[in-house]
């Protein structure tokens, strides 16, 4: 086995540090051990809040670089990268969008997300060839995620990315005095020392997992993926139990029965959206096809305002 040089000195960082709230934890019963991660994790909500307007701007250039065909492309290694193929890999049958719209890239490739490739992380200059590998332009937005703010993988593929004209977003767990960035935006999520100190799979982990819900779900709202905070983009064609969601809100949205639901949903190729137009609009599905492509893919822009219930979404 090849023998690891150790980095500089990463002692100071905000996820490094011992916490002493739980230097008793080897003796706590299993009661207070429980207690003590739910009072420890409430500090994931107070770092969102302060990292509001940087997740707001995210949000803001991802939905700019996807409506214009982009991508949103996310980076990371270990625990921060899988958060990313989760993320990226849930976006297409909640969202009904193609794979590539949203993907992730981690260190040690698809291998590394179910075994570790903890080394992996140290190669900078993989970071660009993995950038290079799916022909990054102008039109992507490439977010890094580094819980401890240093991984050598991901700078290296942000600084590529911004090379080749990508905006460039940065997500981590540490403050600015501590690692510097000059990325286009930077989310510090500030949850201070975990529990078994350096593990950021614990309250980073969790607070990176609910930055990432919030800037895809957010966007894709924007893009028109969803309705009065309904799936309406789902992709039925998976399993049974989507089937039943798609009826379900055909048959809310659409102002009809479980049966006519079905049958639309049939006639319109399982597509949520189209199923509802036909039903509110009484027309087939081509027409409601074309009447959704013609408003950017948005519902609330064809249905009948007296079926709509709630303002207009903003254009972003």
């Amino acid at each position: 086995m090849k023998e690891r040089q150790p980095s500089e000195d990463r002692g100071h960082l905000a996820t490094e540090g011992a916490n002493p709230r739980a230097e008793a934890l080897e003796s706590m019963s299993a009661l207070e051990a429980v207690d003590l991660f739910r009072r420890e994790d409430a500090a994931v909500l107070t770092a969102l809040e302060g990292a509001r307007e940087d997740l707001a701007r995210m949000i803001e250039i991802a939905t700019e670089k996807l409506r214009s065909g982009g991508r949103l492309i996310y980076i990371g290694a270990g625990t921060s990268g899988r958060l990313g193929v989760l993320d990226a890999s849930e976006c297409p049958p909640t969202f009904g969008v193609a794979p590539e719209m949203v993907q992730a890239i981690i260190a040690g490739g698809d291998h590394a997300v179910r075994h570790p490739a903890e080394g992996a992380e140290d190669d900078r200059d993989q970071g660009g060839k993995d950038v290079d590998a799916i022909d990054v332009s102008a039109q992507d937005f490439c977010v890094g995620i580094a819980a401890g703010g240093t991984t050598p993988f991901v700078h290296g593929a942000l600084l590529r990315a911004g090379e080749r004209g990508a905006a460039t977003g940065f997500i981590t767990c540490v403050p600015r005095e501590q690692v510097s960035d000059d990325y286009d935006v930077s989310a510090r999520l500030l949850v201070g020392p975990e529990v078994l100190a350096g593990s950021s799979r614990l309250k980073a982990g969790t607070v990176t997992k609910l930055a990432l819900n919030t800037l895809t779900t957010v966007t894709m709202s924007r893009l028109g993926k969803t309705h009065r905070a309904r799936m309406v983009d789902v992709d039925t064609h998976t399993n049974a139990k989507l089937v039943d969601r798609g009826m379900r809100l055909v048959a809310e949205l659409g102002e009809v029965d479980r049966d006519r639901a079905l049958e639309l949903l049939r006639a319109a190729d399982g597509h949520v959206k189209t199923a509802i137009a036909m039903a509110q609009l009484n027309v087939d599905a081509g027409t409601a096809r074309a009447r959704l492509d013609a408003a950017d893919g948005m519902l609330a822009r064809v249905l009948p305002p007296e079926s709509e219930g709630t303002p207009e979404p903003p254009r972003a």
